[in-house]
């Protein structure tokens, strides 16, 4: 299982870090020793909105050969919906088995082409936005439709994460990562 966790100037931190910490405990607490990830980006380093400088492992080559790409969101993704360079080298992980977003990345996933004909959700602020690139935007902290998933504002990040947990290794490995994050149901 090789993980894509997408960052970006300007894009919420705990977006990425929520589902970051509980897919990446599938090894750390070994589960899956398979589970491999690489923070990804078009360039070396990033700067999220407040400041945080993160370094890219995989940076400015094809998203095709991972099986779980995750996009986070940020007020960085208004821009990047117009940014056709960001958005083809999306639009690479086309071949990917399972595609989620945090937040305002469903935008950016609108925008690249992979919510055509589905449902999907984001941010409540940004529900309108979606509307343009999807069939239906749902309410639901976590909607699942074929191999996209997508999560509403920030701290679904986490919600995501065990979501996909769950989808990956099932629900009691879910739930023994759920206790150990000490994280409550939603």
């Amino acid at each position: 299982m090789n993980i894509a966790f997408v960052v970006f100037d300007g894009m919420t931190t705990l977006d990425f870090l929520g589902a970051f910490d509980a897919l990446t405990r599938l090894k750390t607490m070994g589960f899956r020793d398979d589970v491999e990830w690489r923070i990804c980006a078009r360039t070396p380093t990033v700067q999220d909105g407040a400041g945080l400088i993160l370094q890219a492992q995989y940076f400015d080559r094809p998203l095709s050969d991972f099986d779980l790409l995750l996009v986070p969101g940020g007020f960085a993704t208004r821009h990047l919906e117009q940014d056709e360079a960001f958005l083809d080298w999306l639009r690479t992980a086309e071949s990917v088995p399972r595609i989620a977003s945090v937040c305002t990345g469903s935008l950016l996933l609108g925008a690249a082409g992979f919510l055509h004909g589905r449902t999907a959700t984001t941010h409540p602020s940004a529900f309108g936005d979606l509307a343009r690139y999807c069939a239906r935007v749902s309410h639901d902290r976590i909607v699942e439709d074929g191999p996209i998933t997508t999560a509403r504002g920030v701290t679904s990040s986490i919600d995501l994460g065990l979501h996909l947990v769950g989808q990956i290794a099932g629900p009691e490995i879910r739930e023994r990562i759920r206790l150990q994050m000490d994280y409550p149901i939603h």
